[in-house]
């Protein structure tokens, strides 16, 4: 096989029994959920905080699909092979090249169960790669088409051990957890996580194009539109930053989403919103602009936060919205977000975000 016209070197022979989805801490339950309407067939394993297995169905598991689009809160999801223990890291790492020693492997990720415990990644990666006979070790972030050796560390001595193929941008990243950090400049953390939907979804920006952004203080999400060229205009009653508002590109109207006269809105080529508020109203502010046609933008970037895990059963619905606006969705929790979803939409669903692979695609997605 081969991807990019480059040849891959060839997956493990024996290749698990179970899928490994890491996921935010809390999310155990909605993901279980999305796997129970996206893969019916597989049955729910072993699972712990930020860790949840199942076991592949009759169905089967084609080892070069990504299935972080279709499961939605999963951050990485990888083929395990079992768990392996040590005394400590060295021990392990012997362990893990017992297991798979001799495979080709293009690169490691190695990444904790619990983002808070001290893991010291960067050793347990220099001794996994001796151990599994690696010459030297590329960057951490993998390039599309590796064949990624994954090294889970639930505890000091005790590790989960698993392998994918990277192909979206998320499974080329440890665990799923976007690498990039906010600049000593930014007015707040809103503007990393746009940056991570960007990367995440491929969402085409070109510059000298208009934005509007819903509820839009104090302007983070702006300014990183702003690095991109585009024509930016952030819509609350709370004033953004200086450092925004004073942007020659930038014009504010102080005023709730919901009191914007919908003319105003004509000509835009995005719509964003990352508003702290219920979803269903994050909704109804979309649907008053796209529902009505007051205007067709060529893409939404739209955060949901969810009051309640169970909110998340909603998804489905929310989803059919957008496609009823005419707009073909796709959603997932960032790594760098709290209990929410972002959903990227295209027109027509052409000419955008990463899209779902045929094979991949189950009901309720």
């Amino acid at each position: 096989m081969t991807l990019d016209r480059r040849p891959l070197n060839p997956p493990p022979a024996v290749r698990g029994d179970f899928i490994l989805c890491g996921c935010q801490g809390g999310a155990e339950e909605a993901l279980a959920a999305r796997q129970a309407d996206v893969l019916p067939a597989f049955t729910r394993g072993a699972w712990r905080r930020g860790v949840v297995t199942f076991r592949i169905g009759p169905t089967g598991f084609d080892p070069d699909d990504d299935f972080c689009p279709e499961f939605v809160f999963a951050r990485s999801v990888i083929r395990s092979l079992g768990q392996v223990t040590g005394a400590d890291a060295s021990g392990c790492a012997a362990r893990v090249g017992d297991l798979v020693g001799g495979i080709a492997w293009d690169n490691v990720h190695v990444w904790p169960r619990d983002p808070r415990s001290a893991v010291d990644t960067a050793l347990i990666r220099a001794r996994v790669a001796e151990a599994c006979g690696l010459s030297a070790l590329p960057d951490p972030v993998a390039a599309k088409g590796d064949l990624v050796l994954d090294c889970v560390v639930d505890s000091v001595d005790r590790w989960w051990v698993g392998w994918h193929r990277a192909a979206t941008p998320p499974s080329t990243w440890p665990g799923g957890m976007y690498p990039g950090t906010v600049p000593a400049d930014t007015v707040s953390r809103a503007w990393l996580k746009l940056d991570e939907a960007l990367a995440t979804f491929g969402v085409p920006l070109q510059a000298g194009e208009r934005a509007i952004e819903l509820g839009a203080a104090p302007g983070g999400a702006c300014q990183r539109l702003l690095e991109a060229g585009l024509e930016v205009v952030g819509v609350d009653a709370a004033l953004v930053d200086d450092r925004v508002a004073a942007h020659p590109r930038f014009t504010q109207w102080r005023m709730r989403a919901r009191d914007v006269p919908l003319r105003r809105f004509k000509g835009c080529q995005w719509l964003l919103t990352d508003m702290n508020i219920d979803p269903t109203s994050t909704m109804e502010a979309l649907g008053r602009v796209l529902a009505t046609g007051a205007a067709r933008p060529k893409g939404i970037v739209a955060t949901l936060k969810l009051p309640e895990w169970s909110r998340s059963g909603e998804l489905p619905g929310w989803l059919a919205a957008f496609r009823a606006w005419g707009y073909e969705p796709i959603a997932r929790q960032l790594s760098t977000g709290g209990r929410e979803i972002c959903v990227v939409a295209m027109r027509g669903g052409r000419g955008g975000p990463v899209t779902r692979r045929r094979a991949t695609r189950r009901r309720g997605v």
